[in-house]
């Protein structure tokens, strides 16, 4: 369960903690797996296909923890619903401010799209080094654009964390380096 205790900073708030260091570690190091590979590292290179193989595996550990980590950690704090996240976007544009201590709706299907979309690059990338997919075409297009759609989610998810930021009163980056979210006085949770 979260704990929470009082902060020092803003008079009333609260502090929940919402991410461990694991679920935390992972999160940054696919993050810095992304911008090395997609930005710094030659795609025909080893150091390509390392970092593909340790997002796969930060992947993997993310499922694993997801199954056995702490409650929000697991897929039963964020479930995927198109429904849920369609009323959480018409609810909050209506003006509601709860805060979620895990992913809202809207977050929890743009995680699960990272994931599936980590997932992929990762299958096709290790398709193209196998003897029958190497050179076939279609293989490579479809690294490449998932790659792409890849790079897309992740300018959403980053205008959607800075966005529940400025909707919510949290500091969503702070939370997700220290832990904790930091709950506004009056701010219902969801």
């Amino acid at each position: 369960m979260a704990s929470t205790h009082p902060t020092h900073g803003r008079k009333g708030a609260r502090e929940v903690s919402v991410w461990d260091p694991l679920v935390r570690l992972i999160h940054w190091g696919l993050a810095l797996a992304i911008l090395v590979n997609g930005a710094l590292a030659d795609g025909e290179s080893r150091t390509h296909a390392l970092i593909g193989y340790i997002a796969l595996s930060l992947l993997a550990m993310r499922m694993l923890w997801a199954l056995i980590g702490p409650p929000n950690a697991r897929f039963s704090a964020f479930p995927p619903s198109p429904l849920r996240a369609l009323r959480h976007a018409r609810a909050m544009f209506g003006g509601d401010r709860r805060v979620h201590l895990s992913h809202n709706p809207i977050g929890a299907l743009m995680v699960y799209n990272l994931w599936l979309s980590v997932l992929a690059i990762g299958v096709t990338g290790y398709m193209m080094t196998t003897l029958a997919y190497f050179g076939v075409d279609w293989v490579e297009k479809a690294h490449e654009t998932i790659f792409d759609w890849l790079l897309i989610s992740v300018a959403l998810h980053v205008a959607g964390v800075a966005f529940d930021t400025w909707h919510s009163g949290i500091n969503l980056v702070k939370a997700m380096v220290n832990g904790r979210k930091t709950i506004p006085e009056g701010k219902d949770i969801a």
